[in-house]
């Protein structure tokens, strides 16, 4: 059963009743779900499918694909292709010989087989320009984690596949409800506070969540995966980056540098954090980033986009940078033994923010507002002297804005007279630095909700974690 992807089912379902030529390519970060997706939407209908053997060279991708038509199709009389104008011509021979309505071909991890020297571009080109193109049952679906070289090679081609993508599609991760409806089809059942716990480390990637084991705790889930003595996630970040881009190193020293900033950074901050240049090759990587889903980039309240604020948007890659990097010893009771701990109650407060970020859908929904049109932003005062700073601005057409506050914590947050003062400095400055005319609705988005007192009712909005956990 596939859960959630409802988006991108229709889309391919759409492709696949079309009455013309779809070259339709699928791209997100590892272990996202991609191929899961197609081949169990596809099982049983594919013409031909070939996956790319990882880090091999081109006789060994060939013969990859020789072996394929061999197992696939043994009674098609050919000899072993020697190279990928030959190979694509098999596969024209083979395809124009099946009887199935739509031929649907299937080639994932696409960016492995453009190897140097290979001509597997010009070759995949002149397949589909020669013959695909003109043909009305073709449905080729193309799959990559790589998602610069997806975005760069394949969408953006300037030669001969330029403009033949007929559908792009991004694989998102998974929300907290999916997450949820992931674990039922496991026979797990975890409440809020422990589906945000995990949210909160393994983000939406399905891959780390089916890891979750039954009968554990949030927190036990997460020391085992990630601090255990043979933990799946302990040496995930470095092979992350180095499947998704060519001289990940300077991938990482964007991602190393927005981590110790969980309040975002210019273009120009993140250049002297970083220490990269502030060229066009820096506009390359972060346009790498955001497109793979490890940063987002967002226009600060009433500002221009050459503003814009970057923020790492990935779970485990902040988690990894703040607790797994650089552990030089194995304790496979870590993350337990830090519970509560000042380090992880800072790490939690920024991780539930971004839990909330990512599900700005839900926010929407539970405040009544999903139909109306509204700009999300974020703000912080010019002045420095007081610092103030709101993470998520819903700006609504109605004339009302939300100025969002998210808080972690174990029980009913409660708003005490030093909080209630920040939130009356942080709602005025807001009011005079942008001299907005609209009405502003401090909303508070906290695990368990508010503890009632004297301060709490200044507070317009008070939504608890449940809401994240609704359909959009």
């Amino acid at each position: 059963m596939i859960i959630g992807r409802e988006n991108e089912i229709a889309l391919l379902n759409k492709k696949l009743s079309s009455d013309r030529p779809e070259f339709v390519a699928i791209y997100g970060r590892r272990r996202i779900g991609k191929t899961f997706l197609v081949r169990n939407l596809f099982d049983g209908k594919f013409t031909f499918r070939l996956t790319a053997v990882a880090e091999a060279m081109l006789p060994q991708q060939l013969a990859n694909f020789n072996l394929s038509i061999q197992e696939q199709h043994p009674n098609a009389k050919r000899r072993p292709a020697t190279d990928w104008m030959e190979a694509f011509h098999q596969l024209r021979q083979l395809v124009e010989k099946s009887r199935q309505k739509k031929k649907i071909i299937f080639i994932d991890e696409l960016p492995w087989f453009d190897t140097p020297n290979s001509g597997f571009i010009p070759a995949l080109g002149h397949f589909w320009n020669s013959w695909a193109a003109g043909r009305t049952d073709i449905l080729l679906i193309v799959c990559g984690s790589a998602a610069s070289w997806m975005i760069n090679t394949l969408i953006n081609n300037k030669g001969g596949l330029h403009n033949r993508i007929t559908q792009k599609i991004r694989i998102e991760p998974f929300t907290l409800r999916e997450c949820r409806e992931f674990l039922k089809q496991k026979n797990i059942l975890l409440d809020s506070y422990q589906l945000v716990q995990l949210y909160m480390v393994l983000g939406g990637i399905p891959f780390y969540w089916e890891a979750v084991e039954r009968g554990l705790s949030a927190p036990q889930c997460i020391n085992n995966l990630c601090f255990g003595r043979n933990g799946l996630l302990t040496g995930e970040f470095s092979n992350l980056f180095k499947s998704l881009f060519a001289q990940a190193e300077r991938h990482e020293a964007i991602i190393a540098a927005l981590a110790k900033k969980s309040k975002g950074l210019t273009r120009d901050e993140l250049c002297r954090e970083s220490r990269l240049s502030n060229g066009g090759g820096l506009t390359r990587l972060l346009d790498e980033l955001e497109e793979s889903g490890f940063i987002r980039r967002y226009a600060p309240f009433g500002k221009k986009e050459r503003n814009s604020l970057y923020q790492l948007s990935d779970f485990f890659s902040l988690f990894h940078i703040r607790f797994m990097k650089g552990q030089k010893t194995v304790d496979n009771n870590f993350w337990l033994k830090l519970i509560d701990s000042p380090k992880q109650r800072s790490w939690s407060g920024y991780a539930f923010e971004q839990v909330c970020l990512a599900h700005v859908p839900q926010i929407k929904k539970a405040l009544g507002i999903s139909g109306i049109e509204t700009e999300i932003a974020s703000w912080r005062s010019m002045k420095e002297e007081n610092g103030a700073q709101v993470d998520l601005i819903i700006d609504r057409r109605d004339g009302v804005i939300n100025l969002c506050e998210m808080k972690f914590s174990i029980s009913p947050f409660t708003i005490d007279k030093k909080y209630d003062a920040e939130l009356r400095n942080k709602t005025g400055a807001f009011r005079n630095e942008t001299k907005t005319r609209k009405s502003c609705f401090l909303t508070m988005l906290t695990t368990f909700g508010l503890h009632s007192n004297s301060y709490s009712g200044n507070v317009q909005n008070d939504l608890k974690m449940e809401i994240l956990l609704e359909s959009a």
